[in-house]
């Protein structure tokens, strides 16, 4: 049985290292979320619309989002048409909470790995914004391409950003990163 625990424990230390940090992030973001109540928007979910409609107002679009009182979600609003919701699933929290917890699994120096960790959910967050933009502006144009823009094409999006990311740092910046030995 030792013989097995030394054997695998860089996976071991992976996968507590990677379990721990995930299910600490993500009580944590439960409890911010219970802090507002039944269907009561949380802000963070808020700031994604406000944030989405200010980019899609560097291009002049008529966009507008509102609050559903009844239920926690924002309507989205694209030319006067109603085109999408925002649920507290879109704000891509989640998305961060798994890539932070990916970046300590495999982490590097610390001041490394804390930089890395703020730069790319800044990054995940920011490219959120641009996917929702976009995704209102597609489902108003092809509203019957609805189930494959939503569920297929910007998922891949945005967890094929997440996964460059993570394969950027295991081979540039984690322990366990090749080091460029030059002769």
């Amino acid at each position: 049985m030792k013989k097995y625990f030394i054997q695998y424990k860089p996976f071991l230390l992976f996968l507590s290292k990677f379990f721990l940090t995930y299910l600490l992030l993500t009580f944590l973001y439960q409890g911010y979320l219970n802090s507002f109540g039944f269907n009561k928007m949380d802000s963070i979910t808020n700031l994604v619309g406000q944030n989405t409609k200010q980019l899609l107002g560097v291009f002049n679009v008529d966009f507008e989002f509102k609050e559903n009182k009844t239920e926690s979600y924002l309507m989205l609003f694209y030319n006067q048409k109603y085109v999408a919701r925002i649920i507290e699933g879109c704000n891509a929290i989640s998305i961060i909470i798994l890539f932070v917890a990916f970046i300590v699994s495999f982490s590097g120096k610390l001041k490394t790995t804390i930089l890395y960790i703020i730069g790319g959910s800044v990054a995940i967050y920011i490219l959120n914004i641009v996917r929702i933009a976009v995704l209102c502006v597609l489902l108003y144009s092809f509203p019957e391409h609805e189930t494959i823009l939503h569920r297929i094409l910007f998922p891949l999006f945005i967890y094929g950003f997440m996964f460059l990311l993570w394969v950027i740092w295991v081979n540039k910046f984690s322990l366990y990163a090749k080091k460029d030995i030059r002769s």
